[in-house]
């Protein structure tokens, strides 16, 4: 969700070559789609070499190919960004059913952050704030899709790259401060933080499964109607 710097180069460098190599070639779309794909093969080897893991990097790497190679079949610089574009309205839709399902993706990744594994969903009160956080997460998403979308159905292929720079890095770091912001606010008053949740016992057990059901402890056995053998 973060990406740390690395990330933040993976999402930003390639975008901007795109755009100076368009440009610096009079708008020529294989200049554009050679500069962005040498950005992102330069991004990758700069993050293999710092120890970075490798499926992440080359997945980086696999999204400008793809962004490429859909630009250079349509014949239209805009459609370089259609992946972002569309990856984003996916984004929005799945974080927003998340909350909807009652499993806010906010919770499912730092419960898995901090290996609670589901303990968090037992947590009602966690629960509610991961729900609420999420929703900010969901507006991120949702932002870059009403932004993203009139330019790139306008041909702004300049404005595209601006736009992906400044809604990447800076809006994840003001969504990261505002949802813990309202998570910290959505918790009762002593609740112990996320570290610990404050899991509520489940359903009581069903009738004849619970202790003190088996034979000699206190209940009578079923007797089999007159004339039946019991089965053994």
């Amino acid at each position: 969700m973060l990406g740390g710097r690395g990330g933040a180069v993976d999402a930003t460098a390639p975008p901007v070559a795109f755009a100076l190599g368009w440009l610096a070639t009079g708008h020529s779309l294989v200049g554009g789609v050679a500069a962005a794909v040498v950005a992102g093969t330069a991004v990758a080897a700069w993050r293999l070499r710092r120890g970075d893991r490798p499926r992440s990097v080359l997945i980086g790497l696999l999204a400008v190919c793809v962004a490429a190679l859909i630009a250079l079949r349509t014949g239209r610089a805009t459609d370089f960004f259609l992946v972002q574009v569309l990856s984003n309205v996916a984004s929005a839709l799945a974080w927003a059913v998340s909350i909807v399902v009652r499993w806010p993706l906010l919770g499912v990744l730092v419960g898995v952050a901090l290996r609670q594994r589901g303990r968090w969903r037992r947590d009602p009160a966690l629960l509610r704030a991961y729900g609420r956080g999420s929703w900010v997460w969901a507006a991120t998403y949702a932002l870059r899709v009403v932004v993203f979308v009139p330019l790139y159905l306008g041909g702004q292929v300049v404005a595209l790259v601006v736009a992906r720079v400044a809604l990447t890095w800076p809006l994840v770091a003001s969504a990261l401060a505002v949802s813990w912001l309202v998570i910290r606010r959505s918790l009762p008053a002593g609740h112990p933080g996320l570290r610990h949740p404050v899991t509520v016992p489940g359903p009581a057990p069903e009738a004849g499964t619970g202790p003190g059901t088996e034979p000699g402890a206190g209940t009578e056995r079923e007797r089999p109607p007159r004339g039946e053998r019991p089965l053994r």
